[in-house]
């Protein structure tokens, strides 16, 4: 594979032996235009929405999670992270329940499932490069790390990314380490420094998606979201997050407790 292309593929009624082969060697898989230009709008319509009366009554955590807020080109408050969106969004919920994601269970072990309820559940993420952002760029890191905070043994698990914005090098981007999640546990709690490490890696490969592609990757996987060299409107990033897991179901409600690992998102700014 190139390390400046992939293939990407057509999502069907199921995932073919060639799909599932390019994820197994990979670590990630991408498919295009999954969601129609219709179900991206009612999405982002959906998490206004959901922004507007979070701020109004001053919401600081759903099911022990924390909202991260900031500030947008137009020096106007905004979520930046939801958590748990697919309750409180019925075109979010529509989807993540739609065919194009349980089809994605066989690229994990018997028994995944949709996490909508555990862990940080569905998540949409808002990124924009202001001067007051709090959210402008992530370092590496995997998703897997949450097992272990959470006391669990590491687990394969698979994070969905639908793109609501299209996204390249101009919005800064998503920049996987192709092959990671099969790295050892030494490598992976260790390789590089948790969200404090934004370089450049030689052997990273750009995302570049448009709106309405969906990008699978492996939880193992070492990953990052570069800063836009953009400005404001212009870079402009929205992901919503959809987590397939495995082992014992662990469920949140409102009187769940704030994970460790929480703790690190003060460092991505």
């Amino acid at each position: 594979m190139n390390p400046n292309s992939y293939p990407k593929f057509s999502l069907g009624e199921k995932i073919t032996a060639e799909q599932k082969s390019f994820f197994d060697e990979n670590g990630f898989i991408h498919f295009e235009g999954v969601a129609t230009a219709e179900e991206v709008q009612a999405i982002i319509e959906s998490t206004e929405k959901i922004q507007e009366k979070w701020i109004s009554d001053g919401v600081k955590k759903i099911n022990g999670v924390p909202i991260k807020y900031g500030v947008d080109e137009n020096n106007k408050q905004i979520v930046h992270r939801f958590p748990f969106t697919s309750n409180y969004s019925e075109p979010i919920h529509k989807f993540v329940n739609s065919n194009r994601v349980s089809c994605l269970k066989v690229l994990l072990p018997e028994g995944a499932r949709i996490a909508e309820n555990e862990k940080d559940g569905v998540i949409f993420n808002h990124y924009v490069n202001t001067p007051m952002s709090n959210f402008r760029q992530m370092g590496w890191h995997t998703d897997s790390m949450r097992d272990i905070f959470y006391g669990k043994k590491v687990l394969p698990m698979l994070n969905v990314g639908l793109y609501l914005d299209s996204s390249s090098s101009d919005k800064g981007g998503l920049r996987i380490i192709p092959g990671t999640h099969k790295q050892n546990m030494f490598s992976m709690l260790f390789k590089k420094a948790y969200f404090l490490n934004n370089d450049e890696d030689k052997n990273e490969m750009l995302v570049d998606a448009k709106a309405g592609d969906m990008v699978v990757h492996d939880g193992r996987i070492w990953h990052r979201v570069a800063m836009s060299p953009h400005m404001g409107a212009a870079s402009r990033r929205r992901v919503m997050y959809i987590p397939i897991i495995l082992g014992k179901f662990m469920p949140k409600d409102e009187s769940s407790s704030t994970p460790f690992y929480h703790h690190f998102q003060k460092l991505v700014k």
